[in-house]
């Protein structure tokens, strides 16, 4: 806890190290060039030079950031908009009465026009109200617009977070969901004293383990996933004392492609868990073709004359909350769901 507070402090301090270099080089560019553009002038010396060039950009600047970390957060920030109105009018007129007088400290460089007259306290005065009104339209537009993007970030890292949650909140149904439908399956191999129980223990736990150590990943390698789909439909046949029929296909190049792990399962399993699975005239067909980086994936089975399952699942439902999160408007899901069979397509930009 100590350790992540002190991370989160240095991060600030780092952060804000940024901000202020990134404003000092700013300024300091701006201010260079003015100067180099004056100094073409023969008519202005190093003096006029530092009082006009150095002198009043920083007491505008002084304006800018009054305005920009103590005027704004204390009064627009709050909707204290007729106080700010009014802080504003007085900070302008005070700025407007003090550069007057420093003026007045160098008069023959700042107060004495060409000819020699002398500019009045009024044009003066009303020349510094147009200057320090730009320098506080350009503070409240740059704190606008950092506070904008600054708010976006924020609403976009909460969004990641949730999305996140969510994302793993639907991963963790699955193991569960997955690990019931077998345990069921094996646990009718074993009361029936059947010789492929261990097989089917040793294939679970294949699975198993690649759900639990290798699916932590946000994507994993395509291969890998048809794999564990292969051991999954080992176990079914194994279940059906291998009178389980599927015709099950991969084409394409399937290497070098990654996807989000544990997706196709549930179309599978729904295959096996409501469709007909044991006869040959009609087997469950499974094709999963890979034309550069789209997959396609094609299951059909023949359905029971009965839904055995009354109460469903959270498989598909699953599966399709998934995909909105992590493949959006980069895939299509066409069921159709018909008399006598059922049948999922699913197109995915990898």
């Amino acid at each position: 806890m100590q350790d992540s507070i002190s991370t989160d402090k240095q991060t600030r301090i780092i952060k804000t190290a940024w901000h202020i270099f990134w404003h000092l080089l700013f300024w300091l560019a701006m201010i260079s060039f003015f100067v180099f553009l004056a100094s073409m002038n023969d008519h202005l010396n190093t003096r006029q030079l530092l009082i006009i060039f150095l002198l009043y950009p920083a007491i505008n600047i002084s304006l800018f950031y009054l305005n920009f970390l103590i005027y704004i957060p204390q009064f627009l920030d709050k909707k204290r908009y007729w106080a700010y109105a009014f802080v504003i009018l007085i900070t302008i007129i005070v700025y407007g009465v003090s550069k007057y007088g420093v003026g007045l400290l160098f008069k023959d460089v700042v107060l004495t026009r060409m000819k020699g007259q002398v500019i009045s306290f009024t044009a003066y005065f009303f020349s510094t109200v147009f200057a320090s009104l730009i320098f506080v339209f350009l503070s409240t537009v740059l704190k606008f617009t950092t506070d904008w993007f600054m708010n976006e970030r924020i609403q976009r890292d909460l969004e990641n977070q949730r999305l996140s949650a969510e994302l793993a909140f639907l991963k963790s149904q699955i193991n569960p969901h997955f690990l019931f439908n077998s345990l069921n399956s094996i646990y009718s191999l074993a009361y029936q004293r059947s010789e492929t129980t261990p097989e089917a223990i040793l294939k679970l736990s294949e699975i198993m383990r690649y759900m639990l150590y290798e699916c932590n990943d946000n994507k994993v390698d395509l291969t890998k996933e048809l794999q564990y789909l292969q051991n999954y439909i080992d176990l079914q046949k194994i279940r059906f004392g291998n009178k389980a029929f599927i015709d099950f296909k991969v084409m394409g190049d399937v290497t070098n492609q990654q996807i989000v792990p544990l997706l196709l399962i549930a179309f599978i399993e729904n295959a096996f868990k409501h469709g007909v699975a044991n006869d040959v005239m009609t087997p469950i067909k499974l094709l999963i073709n890979v034309e550069e980086c789209k997959l396609h994936f094609y299951i059909q089975n023949k359905k029971h004359t009965h839904n055995r399952d009354a109460i469903g699942g959270i498989g598909l439902t699953n599966v399709q909350r998934r995909l909105n999160l992590l493949y959006p408007g980069k895939y299509t899901l066409n069921i159709r769901d018909e008399a006598d069979t059922y049948t999922c397509e699913l197109s995915i930009i990898l």
